[in-house]
């Protein structure tokens, strides 16, 4: 609920340049930019569940579904705008999503850090 459009363009230029895969040596030094990759964007506002009470995840923190979605798309358009391919999944659906992760890295954007 916090997270507004205003986060998107520096969201967006962390995800395009954020030097994540390895140069010629093995060493984290290009970008989504430098090795013209692309970017498999799915909404997952379970991401924000708390679990801090009780035995049932609470999402009452996350957007409403009409924000997320908005916000969604913006960051969809703002992606293609730096030459990125996008491809999304289906805004609010069930989707069995399957990933092959290349290396031991996992990264994650907050908004409240950026």
């Amino acid at each position: 609920q916090e997270d507004g459009e205003s986060i998107i363009p520096k969201f967006v230029e962390k995800i395009a340049n954020l030097r994540i895969f390895a140069d010629d040596e093995g060493k984290m030094n290009r970008s989504l930019l430098d090795v013209k990759g692309e970017v498999l964007l799915i909404s997952q506002f379970t991401l924000y569940g708390d679990c801090k009470k009780g035995r049932r995840p609470s999402f009452i923190k996350a957007a409403e579904p009409s924000k997320g979605r908005v916000l969604y798309e913006k960051v969809i358009d703002a992606l293609a705008s730096y030459g990125v391919t996008v491809k999304t999944g289906e805004f609010g659906g069930y989707m069995d999503v399957e990933i092959h992760n290349d290396g031991p890295t996992t990264i994650i954007l907050d908004s409240r850090e950026l």
